[in-house]
């Protein structure tokens, strides 16, 4: 599949480009999908995003699935554990805003039925579309992204500032920001509605 057009991120990378090919900007609407998401944006800052796909099954395996119920009854034996797994991005200020966004997420479900009901409405309920010809165009953060931002930090999220949160937002196809000559750009225009 190295002739079909892609965004320039993706490269040739077998892992990119299966993640760019068949997860980035797709609309997800299960609440562990979005757990998963938020947990990995928020291990990525300041890393690249090849190091943190390398690490999701060691993060799926240490957070039972990216169960929210269960990272959020984490307390400090699990954390010490976390912080020794080599699979993970050991760093305390990550590790341990783990169980905090886990008891956050869990109290927007109960608010809003799911943290998918909540997370929608940001971008009006279906995906911005970019128009983006060139990666250099494709922007870090938007007003959308500022604005989730500030209501998770309100609501006690951890490592949800408004870059973290835009990639959450492509990662979870709130926004379509594949380039116009990418195969997945079209075939993301119309998705399918839930």
């Amino acid at each position: 599949m190295r002739d079909v057009a892609r965004c320039d991120w993706a490269g040739i990378d077998p892992l990119y480009v299966r993640y760019h090919d068949e997860e980035w900007g797709v609309p997800i609407h299960d609440d562990r999908r979005w757990f998963e998401f938020l947990v990995l944006e928020g291990a990525q800052a300041g890393l690249s995003w090849r190091t943190i796909l390398g690490k999701r099954e060691a993060y799926r395996k240490a957070l039972r699935g990216f169960d929210p119920a269960k990272v959020a009854r984490f307390g400090e034996r699990d954390l010490d554990r976390l912080l020794s797994d080599s699979g993970l991005v050991r760093n305390r200020l990550k590790i341990g805003s783990m169980p905090i966004n886990a008891r956050a997420f869990l109290e927007v479900q109960r608010e809003f039925g799911s943290f998918d009901a909540y997370v929608w409405p940001f971008v009006g309920g279906a995906p911005f579309v970019g128009h983006w010809t060139a990666q250099s165009e494709v922007p870090s953060s938007t007003a959308q992204s500022d604005t989730l931002s500030r209501d998770l930090k309100r609501r006690g999220f951890k490592f949800v500032g408004s870059t973290i949160v835009y990639a959450l937002m492509q990662a979870g196809g709130l926004v379509n920001d594949h380039l116009t000559g990418c195969h997945r750009y079209r075939e993301l225009l119309a998705p399918k509605r839930r």
